[in-house]
């Protein structure tokens, strides 16, 4: 019997899982091919390093909310613009918890901050 929490792969739906950044949007914090860890979740709070699914499209970018309703995508490179999240569907797939430069780790910790979406 298949198990719905499971992938293809046989992995657990809400596992972290790690992804190679390409690009340099989000440098220099995120430099282009290092590897992100992936926490599954559905909600974000203003900061936090977010990969989020925008009209169809999948983003790594931080969230931000200065104010309610002013949600919006962030590179932290200036050259790449915002997005601007009011009246778009949109939804966050994940907030990243660690980066590996070069096997040099950085662990992201968002327990200290409230939970919003």
């Amino acid at each position: 019997m298949s198990d719905p929490s499971l992938d293809s792969t046989g992995c657990a739906l809400q596992e972290p899982y790690a992804l190679q950044v390409l690009g340099d949007e989000m440098e220099p914090e995120f430099p282009d091919r290092c590897i992100v860890i992936i926490e599954p979740s559905d909600s974000c709070h203003h900061g936090h390093y977010v990969f989020a699914e925008v009209e169809g499209v999948r983003w790594f970018r931080q969230y931000l909310e200065e104010t309610p309703g002013s949600a919006r995508l962030v590179a932290l490179n200036p050259l790449y613009p915002e997005i601007e999240l009011q009246g778009l569907e949109w939804s966050v797939l994940g907030r990243i918890i660690q980066r590996n430069v070069r096997r040099k780790i950085k662990h992201y910790d968002y327990s200290q901050t409230p939970e919003t979406s």
